[in-house]
């Protein structure tokens, strides 16, 4: 029997604010363990929470790039469910009334047309604490210990939607995290530094048979905090839902982990659904209501998105896409050719320099272009003396290697290296003649 794959993440993004959603502790990723804490974001009785305004401007930013109808009012609820992370009890996230529902993110699709991946809710709500384990594998694990320094943290959930337009293969899958991981970025609403557990996702899978309208049962696998260790949880759990429909089985409903050293995944609980959490709305925090004024101006100040940079430059500079979609794919090495692009006229050779020769410099060095030692006034006045033919690529790469490690104005070396080219005929002529002779 041939099988189809409907997947659906819930990718959960810390946001970029300098304090908590409910209290006035600082967002630290560097603070002590249970350091950068307070009676709010522990629970502690009385404390009560009052909402981060840039919290909730970060969200509606979020789905207004997602192409999301923004919900003029919005509340917020209490999740209820027991682990040591969580010090109230239950958790403050949002469940009738998100801030933003019915979006879309395009991706390129397994046949290679543009696909839009449906996107069924954005809502806000607080981090959990972080469980740290004596072991990496969670089976071997002695104890764990608890961090309270990401409680209350603002995160972002968004949902995908599993009956409009879901994920459909691995190969859709990373296309898709890849896309949302760049949009956030872009628009500031989160680092998504996956290292530091600001990008995370819980994935839904469940297949069934090809041309089936009914959905199969499906499992939901937890955490992970790496595009590696999604799609290897993902492979595995088709192949193991597949093998147990193509023998007669039955999927169980279940939430499962990952063992990320065996490639595996494992049973954790029977999956809960809404009525499990007894969400109700949360008697401390009143109801947002969002002006239009206040929608508009998140609007306006929205950043260009990926996809319009890409078009724009293309148009504006007539450079290759292939080239365009390098330089677009991370924020900071758009940031660094849109800096250089006023400063020199000859666009077509500044792309390739920071697609073949400064890439090279940057990954030899283990250096994002975030750290890179060349300023973007520096980069342009070494194409500019490309481009005006006053020195060669051989003596080009000769410069920005110096100007990379030892730093310098390209010019400055070129003068003090002696590595600018002989132009006067006749010095040239004298010259071939004494090697003649």
């Amino acid at each position: 029997m041939e099988f189809e794959t409907i997947i659906c993440f819930e990718t959960h993004v810390e946001l970029k604010t300098k304090t908590k959603l409910f209290c006035d502790c600082p967002v630290s990723y560097d603070s002590l363990p249970n350091t950068a804490i307070c009676p709010v974001c522990t629970g502690q009785p009385g404390a009560l929470p009052v909402l981060n305004k840039k919290a909730v401007q970060l969200a509606i930013r979020a789905g207004l790039a997602l192409n999301c109808t923004v919900n003029r009012r919005s509340r917020f609820a209490r999740k209820n469910y027991f682990y040591p992370d969580l010090p109230k009890g239950y958790q403050i996230s949002q469940y009738e009334q998100p801030f933003c529902e019915d979006g879309s993110l395009e991706i390129t699709g397994d046949d290679g047309r543009p696909y839009r991946v449906g996107i069924k809710r954005i809502h806000l709500e607080e981090d959990a604490g972080k469980l740290v384990h004596s072991s990496d594998s969670f089976e071997s694990s002695d104890y764990s210990l608890v961090d309270y320094n990401r409680s209350s943290v603002p995160l972002l959930e968004i949902v995908g939607d599993h009956e409009r337009n879901p994920v459909r293969s691995l190969q859709e899958a990373r296309a898709y995290l890849e896309k949302l991981r760049q949009i956030l970025q872009y628009i500031g609403v989160s680092d998504c530094t996956i290292e530091k557990g600001q990008f995370r996702c819980d994935v839904n899978v469940s297949i069934r048979p090809r041309g089936s309208k009914i959905l199969g049962n499906r499992s939901e696998i937890k955490n992970m905090a790496s595009f590696r260790f999604i799609l290897e949880a993902l492979e595995y759990e088709i192949q193991r839902q597949s093998e147990i429909l193509g023998s007669g089985g039955e999927v169980s409903q279940e939430t499962r982990l990952v063992d990320e050293q065996k490639k595996i995944t494992l049973p954790m609980r029977s999956k809960e659904d809404a009525p499990d959490y007894r969400y109700f709305p949360d008697p401390d925090l009143v109801a947002v209501e969002l002006d239009l004024e206040f929608i508009e101006k998140t609007r306006k100040g929205m950043p260009e998105l990926p996809d319009q940079r890409v078009d724009r430059l293309i148009e504006e500079f007539e450079i290759p896409r292939s080239e365009v979609l390098i330089l677009t794919k991370s924020r900071e090495v758009s940031e660094f050719f849109g800096a250089c692009a006023p400063l020199t006229a000859d666009k077509k050779r500044l792309s390739r320099w920071i697609i073949k020769e400064l890439f090279k410099l940057l990954n030899t060095a283990s250096l994002t272009m975030e750290n890179c030692p060349i300023s973007p006034e520096g980069f342009a006045g070494l194409i500019n003396l490309l481009a005006r033919g006053e020195i060669t690529d051989a003596v080009g790469r000769t410069v920005l290697e110096e100007m990379f490690h030892q730093g310098g104005d390209a010019e400055e070396i070129v003068a003090r290296k002696g590595l600018k080219p002989i132009q006067d005929m006749s010095t040239l002529e004298k010259i071939l003649d004494e090697v003649a002779a």
